[in-house]
């Protein structure tokens, strides 16, 4: 989904929309405290995070895009934790906690698999030009 200037920004909030509808079917499980923190961060990791980046190797995205990532997730890891902002409680640790990577490495991650996958297409191929026939 692009807009009429070629950015992303519409699909972007529509992915963070649907990782936080996600987010909220899942919170008794993701908020349980009996489940451990690897494991919480697996869920997220499969069922929030790859909800919130489908798609995400054809965005042309630009930084604003890549910060309301970042916030959406890091709201939601905080509430995975059960902490507010003001305990100032950096979020790099609590991602390593949970054992997940930035979602801008990641989103940088796809977008280089699609590349690669785009490069490995034979020349006459329509994805490897833009050329849908």
């Amino acid at each position: 989904m692009l807009s009429v200037d070629g950015d992303a920004d519409a699909a972007v909030e529509a992915r963070i929309r649907i990782g936080w509808n996600k987010f909220r079917q899942l919170v008794p499980l993701l908020t349980n405290k009996d489940a451990s923190l690897i494991v919480r961060g697996r869920l997220y990791s499969s069922c929030v995070r790859s909800s919130m980046l489908h798609g995400s190797e054809t965005w042309p995205v630009r930084k604003e895009n890549v910060v309301a990532l970042q916030r959406a997730e890091m709201r939601m890891v905080r509430w995975i934790y059960g902490v507010k902002q003001k305990d100032r409680l950096p979020s790099k640790e609590l991602r390593e906690r949970l054992g997940i990577d930035d979602i801008a490495s990641e989103l940088q991650q796809n977008r280089l698999r699609w590349y690669g996958h785009v490069l490995r297409k034979e020349d006459d191929d329509g994805v490897k030009y833009g050329v849908w026939s």
